[in-house]
């Protein structure tokens, strides 16, 4: 199962929330409506559905299209791009924390259920740098720009701020999650070497250790104290 990048900006387009080119570093948005979100939201589901039916059976390669970690982070990075490009304006905004938080949670979850290789680690690397600049585009209220995977700063009002309750969750789904992949980076088989000792001959070491090292900060910051030292637990 994949989306293409047509079908994304279809959605988009559908939705009424197609973004305004950048003008001086801010992007203008707009709302989605009720039936727009209710569109959006029913086509997200339908496909995180897909990738969790999918999952389940990974280990039946013959019954499933996410046999392995690279086709799951394949099929749910379009998603995560999708999820990120809903406007950061009130009312909508609190839908795009919704559903990332619900994303999050599912992929950090599904990570340790495949077989770990070091083929695949670049991608995982490079699919956790988009959540974590994603996220820190959330925490700060600005719009997804998708060719440069960063956020930009709205010409609108500034959206409601994630609650507490959700910076709590967002927070315990990375430290946990990053120490179960720690767990599972052990699997790693490597002519019998340590997984930390593999992550350094690969030149991939500095990446886990750094893995969401942004949005732990930023949420740091929002809890009044720019060098929290919580912000940086649980980093491989």
């Amino acid at each position: 199962m994949s989306i293409s990048s047509e079908t994304i900006v279809e959605v988009l387009e559908a939705s009424g929330s197609d973004l305004a080119e950048p003008e001086h570093s801010q992007q203008l948005v707009r709302p989605l409506s009720s039936l727009q979100e209710r569109k959006l939201v029913d086509y997200l589901e339908d496909q995180l559905l897909d990738v969790t039916r999918n999952f389940k059976k990974r280990s039946q390669p013959e019954s499933t299209t996410l046999p392995t970690l690279s086709s799951y982070l394949t099929a749910t990075h379009p998603l995560l791009s999708l999820i990120l490009q809903i406007p950061p304006i009130d009312p909508s905004a609190a839908l795009r924390t919704t559903l990332l938080l619900r994303l999050t949670g599912d992929v950090m979850s599904a990570i340790p259920g495949y077989v770990p290789d070091v083929q695949t680690l670049p991608q995982l690397l490079s699919w956790l740098d988009d959540l974590d600049n994603g996220w820190l585009a959330v925490l700060r209220g600005q719009a997804w720009d998708p060719e440069t995977h960063t956020g930009v700063d709205p010409n609108t009002t500034p959206a409601t701020p994630m609650s507490q309750t959700e910076r709590t969750r967002l927070r315990s789904m990375l430290i946990t999650g990053t120490g179960m992949m720690e767990e599972w980076l052990e699997g790693l088989n490597m002519n019998g070497q340590s997984y930390e000792l593999t992550l350094e001959t690969l030149g991939l070491q500095q990446d886990f250790d750094e893995l969401f090292s942004k949005t732990l900060t930023e949420m740091g910051t929002l809890h009044g104290n720019d060098n929290d030292p919580r912000g940086m637990q649980g980093t491989c």
